[in-house]
């Protein structure tokens, strides 16, 4: 039964299949005889658009060939009329050679003049050349000119003011400097007079007062002691007056070189600035 069942279905399947077959075969042939058409009418357009074409370049070509016929014709008109324009040239040109020759001789005398104008040319662009150069250069020596003019006007602003600090500065500092010298000096001197006033007093006590060598001795170590603090106060009043001067000294000698850095002589100060004095002078 089973066998029987599937040869049944085999069966069916096969008529089926062939079937499908034959259907599949149908339409591939449809399908064949429709491109088989197509190609045809393809073909059939392609043969008549060759066919128009070659008409077309051959009716050109007709009247090309026409058109050139005519062309010729008209040339060999052409020609036979420059033969005759040539030989009346040529006639001409007999006639013009004396008129040439002459020509010829008056193109090279010109020529020799031309050679001169050329030389005077070309001296005339040098000169134009080397005044448009020198031209310039006047510019550039105005221009620097006048930047100078102004620098130098700056300068000399500069320098006036410069020479107006350094004056009230001098005048300050000597002014300062000479009052504490003046200051220091009198009390060196006052205390230089105390000292020999007390060392003549020292002196009378000492011859009036007929003390023993032991007392004496002991006046004479206190008077010592005295004498070298009082001398320690000058050295150091000294060292201060000495410090003065040098600070003055150095202001003069850096204001001296400043003016001479700015090109300001000396003597411009219409003044001389005072030295620092020495001691006992």
């Amino acid at each position: 039964e089973i066998e029987a069942q599937y040869t049944k279905k085999i069966q069916a399947l096969r008529e089926e299949l062939d079937l499908r077959r034959k259907t599949e075969v149908h339409e591939v042939e449809e399908r064949k005889n429709n491109h088989i058409s197509e190609l045809m009418r393809n073909h059939e357009k392609a043969f008549n658009d060759i066919k128009s074409y070659y008409s077309d370049i051959t009716l050109n070509n007709l009247a090309l060939i026409s058109l050139l016929k005519e062309q010729v014709e008209e040339m060999k008109k052409k020609e036979n009329h420059l033969e005759k324009e040539k030989e009346d040239v040529l006639l001409e040109n007999k006639q013009l050679k004396e008129p040439l020759q002459q020509a010829q001789e008056q193109v090279a005398e010109l020529q020799k003049k031309l050679v001169h104008y050329d030389k005077d040319k070309e001296a005339l662009m040098n000169t134009r050349a080397r005044l448009k150069v020198t031209q310039k250069e006047l510019k550039d020596l105005q221009w620097e000119h006048e930047v100078l003019e102004q620098r130098f006007s700056k300068v000399q602003a500069e320098r006036d003011e410069l020479y107006q600090k350094f004056t009230k500065a001098i005048n300050e500092v000597q002014q300062k400097s000479g009052f504490k010298n003046l200051l220091l000096e009198r009390k060196l001197k006052g205390l230089l007079g105390v000292l020999e006033k007390k060392e003549v007093e020292l002196s009378e006590v000492l011859a009036a007062s007929n003390l023993e060598p032991g007392a004496i001795s002991l006046v004479s170590h206190k008077l010592e002691d005295v004498l070298n603090s009082k001398n320690a106060t000058i050295k150091d009043l000294q060292f201060q007056l000495a410090r003065v001067c040098k600070a003055h000294d150095d202001m003069l000698q850096t204001f001296e070189a400043k003016l001479m850095a700015s090109g300001i002589p000396l003597d411009n100060l219409g003044f001389k600035p005072l030295a620092s004095p020495t001691l006992g002078r």
